[in-house]
C-alpha cells in the first residue's frame, strides 16, 4: 500500500500545472481550497517528526467505511499516506472557522513531490480530525476521509445560534441553555451543511428547539434515536444556584498516523 502511486497508469501521472499560490488558496464556493500533498512511503514518530522539521503535517486519507464498528463494512481501498504544507493547513484553519473544518470538504491534489507538476490522484475529502501537541498545540497529523459526490457521510454538524438580541425570553431575563453543539447526519457528501443555524429569535421562556424542528436537504438523515431531543432552551435564572464545574473535553494526544 505504501508504494500505491507507482503503479497508477500514466495518463493520470500526465504533467498538470502546478497551482500558484493565489490557486492553491483561492475559495471555491462551499470547497475553499485545494489541499495539495505528497506521498510518504512509511509511518512512525521519528519519520513524522522529520516531516514536521520540514514544515510538512503528516496526514492520512481513506474511505470512512474504515471507522465503522462493524468489521464486514470496512474498507481499506485508497488509504493513502500523505504529507501536507504546514503553511497552507494553517492558513486553511484561520480562513475556515475552526469549528467548521471538519464539515467543510476540500478538494486534494495528490502530487509527485513538492513544487511536481505531476498530479498522482485527486478527488474531495472531508477532516475526520485535527492531533494536537496537547502542551504546545501544534497541529501533529491530520485525518481525512474521501467524500466524493455520491459518497455517503457520517458528520457532526456543528450548530450556530441566531437571533439572541430579539429573543423575548433572554430580554425577560432568561438564560440560554446549550444542550447539543453538534448534530450527526448521514449525508451525501455534495449536500454536507457546514453549519446547522437554529433561530432563537422568537423562543420565550422554557421554550425549546427540538432534533425534529430542524429543517435540512431532504437527503440528509438525522443519526438520533430520538428526535425529541431538545437542542437548546430559554431556562429561567435561577440566582441561588451555583454555575456548574465547566468540563475538560480536552483528549488524549493519538498515535502517529
Amino acid at each position: 500500500m505504501a508504494k500505491w502511486w507507482r503503479g497508477l497508469k500514466t495518463a493520470i501521472q500526465s504533467p498538470q500545472p502546478a497551482l500558484s499560490p493565489l490557486q492553491a488558496f483561492h475559495s471555491q464556493s462551499s470547497r475553499f481550497h485545494t489541499i495539495q500533498a505528497i506521498p510518504r512511503e512509511v509511518a512512525g514518530s521519528r519519520v513524522s517528526a522529520r516531516d514536521r522539521e520540514q514544515g510538512r503535517i503528516p496526514a492520512v486519507v481513506f474511505a470512512q467505511s474504515l471507522l465503522d464498528k462493524t468489521p464486514s463494512n470496512r474498507f481499506t481501498s485508497r488509504k493513502r499516506l500523505l504529507t501536507t504544507e504546514k503553511e497552507q493547513i494553517q492558513a486553511i484553519l484561520e480562513s475556515v472557522d475552526l469549528p467548521f473544518f471538519c464539515s467543510t470538504t476540500f478538494p486534494l491534489q495528490i502530487r509527485a513531490g513538492p513544487g511536481s507538476s505531476v498530479l498522482l490522484e485527486s478527488g474531495t475529502v472531508l477532516p475526520i480530525k485535527i492531533h494536537r501537541d496537547e502542551k504546545t498545540g501544534k497541529i501533529l497529523n491530520l485525518v481525512f476521509a474521501w467524500a466524493d459526490d455520491g459518497t455517503e457521510m457520517k458528520v457532526d454538524v456543528p450548530v450556530v445560534l441566531k437571533g439572541e438580541e430579539n429573543c423575548p425570553g433572554l430580554k425577560k431575563g432568561g438564560h440560554l441553555k446549550m444542550i447539543r453543539s453538534t448534530l450527526k447526519y448521514l449525508c451525501p457528501a455534495e449536500h454536507i451543511p457546514q453549519k446547522i443555524e437554529v433561530d432563537i429569535s422568537n423562543l420565550d421562556i422554557e421554550d425549546r428547539v427540538f432534533m425534529h424542528d430542524i429543517e435540512v436537504h431532504p437527503s440528509l438523515k438525522l443519526l438520533s434515536k430520538n428526535e425529541t431531543m431538545p437542542i437548546c432552551k430559554i431556562a429561567v435564572t435561577n440566582l441561588d444556584s451555583p454555575e456548574p464545574a465547566s468540563m475538560n473535553l480536552e483528549s488524549q494526544e493519538p498515535a502517529e498516523v
